[in-house]
């Protein structure tokens, strides 16, 4: 059976009718997908590209050092140096000058920077009762020479009796007595020796008052020799002693050296010291002054060596005086190579190539330096010998021109990215 379809003209039942407003038109649904698609895309594109951009490796700034042939490069090692040490300037004459009496200190002339004559007063102790005792002993030595002259005047006069005496006895034997002769004699021996010990006492007197001036000059502190004032190690009502006695006394009152005699002191590498002899050249620069050369001389070469340093001291007179150059400056002496004669053309010897003791380092057992090429790292083994001056000798591995690294990565590995610094 079928049911009965509502006549035509039977009204629509508008209450059934519903307008659905959560629905959107199909268009508009398809236009948001489209728009979240590309959206993630976009995220997705971004997300690869922070990871792309925080896995590249970032070129590391680095320092580098460019080999030389014929022993250094931009540090400064210098194409004619065959060694280079470190070591200080020191003065060959200089002293801590100190009292030879303990005392208290009454005056000081100098100051730190004073120049000073050899001889010349640089301070004074308190001396009073010093002075006083060389007044004391003028005065003891003008009484012994007064009881000379009185002792000279009475043997003279005991002198003349004696003879006179022994004239009349001879004369006139019954007129004066034997007896009297001798007594006479006896008398006038007598003055002669009180004479001889009242030169005696004259030169115990004499003796004493060059003691008691002495004493009073040894008060007077005087420049050994002609100098500068490095520092004072005393003041002005201190307690001075020719040794530290305790702690209210000094040992020295000031410390002065003699400019005219600076020199460099380095210690050389046991290695390397073949190469350095006594006369040989050499160029000094200071720390203080980097960008300036002054030329040296070997002048001694100590015949014996550390044997913990495993180094030979080496003294190096500076030729070139400057007011800059003081005691104690930090310097680096780089020995320059001898000139071989030019006659001798059959000799060709293999150039030395000296790096920073930094761009050396030890890889897996083995010497290295790390060479910088097109902004990357790679590792180049090397025959090294020891440190001396902060260079180290590269007697194979290296031919010149190349750049080494020498600082700004602790732990490099082969192919990492860098860049010299400053560039």
């Amino acid at each position: 059976m079928t049911s009965p379809s509502p006549a035509p003209n039977t009204p629509a039942d508008l209450g059934r009718l519903r307008i659905n407003r959560d629905t959107p038109p199909p268009g508009l649904r398809r236009a948001l997908w489209r728009n979240l698609i590309l959206a993630a895309v976009a995220v997705a594109l971004a997300l690869v590209a922070v990871v792309l951009y925080l896995r590249r490796e970032q070129a590391v700034p680095v320092e580098v050092f460019t080999v030389t042939l014929g022993g250094g490069g931009e540090a400064g090692g210098g194409a004619s140096a065959s060694v280079t040490a470190n070591g200080y300037v020191v003065a060959r004459t200089r002293a801590a000058v100190s009292a030879k009496l303990a005392g208290r200190l009454a005056e000081l002339r100098v100051s730190e920077g004073s120049q000073v004559r050899a001889g010349e007063v640089i301070a004074r102790l308190e001396n009073d009762e010093y002075a006083a005792q060389v007044s004391q002993a003028e005065a003891q030595l003008a009484t012994a020479r007064a009881e000379l002259i009185e002792a000279t005047a009475r043997r003279d006069q005991l002198a003349r009796e004696a003879r006179r005496v022994g004239d009349i006895r001879q004369e006139n034997p019954d007129l004066v007595a034997e007896e009297q002769v001798e007594a006479a004699r006896s008398a006038a021996d007598q003055a002669v020796a009180r004479v001889d010990a009242a030169a005696a006492r004259v030169q115990a007197a004499e003796a004493e008052r060059r003691f008691a001036e002495a004493t009073l000059e040894s008060t007077l502190i005087r420049a050994p020799f002609t100098g500068t004032v490095l520092r004072k190690e005393a003041e002005v009502g201190e307690v001075v002693a020719p040794s530290v006695g305790g702690g209210l006394t000094r040992g020295a009152v000031v410390t002065m050296a003699d400019f005219a005699t600076l020199e460099v002191e380095v210690d050389v590498n046991e290695a390397y010291i073949a190469r350095v002899s006594n006369g040989q050249g050499a160029r000094i620069t200071l720390d203080a002054y980097p960008d300036t050369g002054f030329r040296g001389r070997v002048r001694q070469v100590v015949p014996t060596a550390d044997r913990q340093r495993a180094t030979v001291q080496v003294k190096v007179a500076i030729l070139d005086r400057d007011r800059r150059i003081l005691p104690e400056m930090g310097a680096r002496v780089d020995f320059l190579e001898p000139e071989a004669p030019r006659r001798d053309t059959t000799v060709a010897r293999a150039p030395r190539i000296r790096v920073p003791a930094a761009a050396v380092r030890i890889l897996e057992g083995q010497s290295v330096v790390w060479l910088v090429r097109q902004g990357r790292l790679a590792a180049k083994v090397v025959d090294a010998g020891p440190v001396s001056g902060g260079f180290r000798e590269v007697r194979s591995g290296l031919v010149g021109g190349e750049q080494l690294l020498t600082g700004g990565v602790e732990e490099p590995r082969e192919g990492m990215a860098v860049v010299v610094a400053g560039r």
